[in-house]
C-alpha cells in the first residue's frame, strides 16, 4: 500500500485558519487536511465540539513546536443560549435533564445581572462530556458509561462579554475569554444563576489570539475534502508571517 504522506517538504511550515462546519470534530479536520496537503505532521489549536463552528488554527511542519503557544491564547465566541431546558452535555446535543418556566419578571436587567456574575475572573468546573481526564481517563468516556465524578474548579477568566440579541428562551452573545473556558457551561451557569437553567443551542468560534476570520486567509473544509491543495497552499501562514501578526 502506497505511503499516503510522503517526504515531508520543509518549506511545507505555517498556520491555516480553518472554517470549521458543524457536525465534524476538530480531528476530522486534522485527519482531511493530512489527505490534502500529504502530510502527516499537523495539528489543531482548540478543539471545536463537533455542534461548534467557526476558527480552528492548524499548525503545519515546524509550525507544531508552537501549538501550545497559540492554544494558550485568549478567544472569541459568538452563540446562542436556549434558557427553560438544561441537558446533560449543557449543549443542544445533549439529553434533557430539566425544563423550568422562565422566571416571570426577567428582562435585559435580570440578564446583564446575571451575565455581569460571569465576568472577570472566576472558576468553572469543567462539563462531563469534556477531553479532560481523570485518572488517565477522558471525562467523555465516564460520561457515557453513565458515571459522573468530582471534577476540580478551572481558573478562567471572561474579558468581555456583549448582549446582541434577548428574545426568551433565546439570547444571543458575544464573549472573549481565557483558554480552557466552557461556553456551554457559561450557557448553563447564567441559565441556573438566572433559575431556570438553560443550554448552549448555537456556537461560532470568531478569534483565535490574534487570528480572525479573514476570508483572504480563511480556508473551507469542502476546499480542504475536495483536495485542492494549490488553493490550501495559497493561504497559509508561514511562520514570519504569523510571528509578525502575533508581534513576536
Amino acid at each position: 500500500m502506497p505511503n499516503p504522506y510522503p517526504a515531508a517538504d520543509p518549506d511545507l511550515n505555517g498556520v491555516l485558519l480553518i472554517d470549521k462546519g458543524p457536525d465534524m470534530t476538530s480531528h476530522d479536520v486534522v485527519a482531511v487536511a493530512r489527505r490534502c496537503l500529504k502530510i502527516k505532521k499537523i495539528g489543531h489549536c482548540g478543539t471545536l465540539d463537533p455542534m461548534a463552528t467557526g476558527l480552528l488554527l492548524l499548525v503545519i511542519g515546524k509550525a507544531t513546536k508552537i501549538q501550545d503557544l497559540l492554544m494558550s491564547e485568549d478567544k472569541e465566541y459568538v452563540g446562542t443560549m436556549k434558557l427553560g431546558v438544561s441537558t446533560n452535555t449543557q449543549d443542544r446535543e445533549g439529553e434533557v435533564t430539566a425544563e423550568r418556566p422562565l422566571p416571570p419578571d426577567l428582562d435585559e436587567v435580570a440578564v446583564r445581572a446575571a451575565f455581569d456574575r460571569f465576568k472577570g475572573d472566576f472558576h468553572q468546573i469543567p462539563p462531563m462530556v469534556s477531553a479532560i481526564k481523570k485518572d488517565g481517563v477522558p471525562l467523555y468516556k465516564l460520561a457515557r458509561k453513565g458515571q459522573e465524578v468530582v471534577r476540580d474548579p478551572r481558573f478562567v477568566r471572561v474579558y468581555a462579554y456583549e448582549l446582541q440579541r434577548i428574545e426568551p428562551p433565546e439570547i444571543d452573545f458575544r464573549v472573549v475569554c481565557s483558554k480552557g473556558f466552557y461556553v456551554r457551561t457559561y450557557a448553563h451557569d447564567i441559565g441556573e444563576s438566572l433559575g431556570c437553567g438553560g443550554h448552549l443551542a448555537a456556537l461560532r468560534r470568531t478569534r483565535s489570539g490574534k487570528f480572525t476570520l479573514d476570508p483572504d486567509r480563511l480556508v473551507t473544509f469542502p476546499m480542504l475534502k475536495e483536495g485542492r491543495r494549490e488553493e490550501v497552499l495559497a493561504r497559509l501562514m508561514t511562520l514570519p508571517e504569523v510571528s509578525r501578526l502575533r508581534g513576536a
